[in-house]
Parts: structure tokens; C-alpha cells; sequence
């Protein structure tokens, strides 16, 4: 299909000049597509058509190839409307560029369980820099604050590797959670150290288009995303713990217990907290079904 090939040397070098910066595309372009690309305008202009080449893995559902004939292909509108943006977005970020992006069960439920790990740790050192007394600006440990950001960059210039770059930001939040725990050292001190570790992991996080909005308002839309796609009666499920709450404060226990289990039983998880109860979805307790 000569047509295929001269079109995009036409309009790239139409739009884009003779020689640009960056050309992008699956690795399955790479020959022909790509290849007659460069002969062909390279051969016209005698000039270089793109000074880097990243080419990116395939899309797979459940280890198979992405195919209308499969019934099994999917656009982004289509899987926003099932699964969280969010949880699409940190999928794909979770995978190297030039690797196949394996859309299944399994990896959606782990990208769930580490947001929600993510978020609610954020959740945790916005309301502790909040109430905590400030003062001090000395910072714990800062060789472990400052590689926050080495370690997000020196992934990310290592062939735009998302996947490592996710994978630093787990010591930090490991840290974050141990100082949120710790009875030592003072509260002025870490909630300085905690401050300077939420700025760099909302400065790393813009990069890849995350932590940037309030924590509260990304779990609760993960919650209802979540809730959506196993098609849970969320209205029940409030009304539930609405009869439960009554029977707390009847001192009726038995009953309180028994909405409890009959919660449990489809999924749900209650957190009682001196402001109230709230919900969560009890994974383990859903098949990883297509």
C-alpha cells in the first residue's frame, strides 16, 4: 500500500518540517510503515526525518491480542464508562512504554488496591499537617526526602520509564506511614518532614498525572467507580449502615452485629471512625472475572 507510507512523509513534512523531533507508533509499524518512511523522505530531502523513534508495546486483553474479530476490542471511551480513568491511567503508566499493556482482571484490582493505598496515605499526611502544630522546619532524615525526586527522575531518564518510576514512590510512602505511626520523634518534626514529602510526590506525581487532587474527592470517586463495576446497590448499602447506626446508638448489639455480617456477606467492609462509618469493597470477596 505505497499510499499508506507517502501520505504520512507528506503530511509530517507539511505540518511538522522536513526533520522533527520525535516520531511515535507501534512496533508492528517499524516495518513497513516506519521504514519506507525513512527511505522515502530521507531520500528527498537528504535530511534526517525524526531525530528519536519510540515505538510502544501492543494492547492485550487477557494475554490475547486486541482484535474486533475476537470480540474483544476496546476503545478508552469504552473502558472509562466500566473501569476508573485513574485506573486505566495508572495501568498503562505500570508498564514500560515499549512493553505489551495486558488489560485483565487482575491488574485492575491491583491498581485499585494501590491507589486506594496511595490516596489514602495522602489522605492521612494532609489531615495530620493540618492538625498538627507547626514550628520547626527541620526535616528527619533529608538524604531520604531528597531522593524522592532522584529517584523519580533518574527512572524517568532512563528511556521514560514509568513503570520504575512507580515503583520508587513506594519507600516514600513506606516512610510517610512510618512517621505517620511513630510516637517519636515530636509531632513538629514530622509534620515538617511529612510536609517536604507530600510537595516532592505531588511534584513527581504531576509528571504522570497524579496526586494532584484532593485526596478525599479521588478515593471517593475510586469508591464509586469501583462500586459501579461490580455492581454493587450502593443505596442498600447506606441504608444499611443507616439501620446499623441506629442500632449503635439503641445499644441494640446484636442487631448492629448482624448488619455487620449481612454486609460482609456482599462485599462490604465497614471503618468505624469518631466521625461516623464509612465503606469500602472487600475485594477478596469478588471473583477477578473478565
Amino acid at each position: 500500500r505505497p499510499g499508506w507510507h507517502i501520505e504520512c512523509s507528506a503530511l509530517s513534512m507539511r505540518y511538522l518540517g522536513e526533520t522533527f523531533d520525535i516520531h511515535g507508533g507501534g512496533r508492528d509499524l517499524i516495518f513497513p510503515h516506519h521504514e519506507n518512511e525513512i527511505a522515502q523522505s530521507e531520500a528527498a530531502t537528504g535530511r534526517p526525518l525524526a531525530r528519536y523513534w519510540i515505538h510502544n508495546g501492543l494492547v492485550t486483553v487477557n494475554k490475547q491480542k486486541m482484535a474486533k474479530s475476537l470480540g474483544n476490542f476496546y476503545l478508552i471511551h469504552d473502558l472509562v464508562q466500566r473501569f476508573s480513568p485513574l485506573v486505566v491511567r495508572y495501568t498503562i503508566l505500570t508498564n514500560h512504554y515499549t512493553s505489551n499493556v495486558d488489560f485483565n482482571p487482575q491488574a485492575y484490582r491491583q491498581a485499585y488496591k494501590r491507589l486506594d493505598y496511595f490516596y489514602s496515605t495522602l489522605e492521612k499526611i494532609d489531615r495530620f499537617i493540618e492538625t498538627t502544630p507547626q514550628g520547626s522546619d527541620e526535616v528527619l532524615d533529608p538524604e531520604r526526602v531528597s531522593a524522592i525526586e532522584r529517584g523519580f527522575v533518574e527512572a524517568m531518564d532512563d528511556d521514560f520509564n514509568t513503570a520504575a518510576a512507580i515503583a520508587s514512590l513506594s519507600e516514600p510512602f513506606r516512610y510517610a506511614n512510618e512517621l505517620l505511626a511513630a510516637r517519636k520523634p515530636k509531632g513538629k518534626e514530622r509534620v515538617a518532614t511529612l510536609r517536604r514529602i507530600r510537595e516532592a510526590l505531588t511534584r513527581v506525581g504531576e509528571v504522570l498525572g497524579l496526586f494532584q487532587d484532593p485526596p478525599a474527592e479521588v478515593l471517593r470517586r475510586l469508591h464509586d467507580d469501583l462500586a459501579r463495576e461490580l455492581e454493587i446497590d450502593t443505596a442498600w448499602v447506606e441504608a444499611t449502615i443507616a439501620e446499623r447506626d441506629a442500632a449503635r446508638k439503641g445499644k441494640d448489639w446484636k442487631r448492629a452485629d448482624e448488619l455487620r455480617e449481612r454486609l460482609a456477606e456482599r462485599g462490604i467492609a465497614l471503618l468505624d471512625t469518631p466521625t461516623g462509618t464509612t465503606w469500602k469493597v472487600d475485594l477478596s470477596h469478588f471473583p477477578e472475572t473478565p
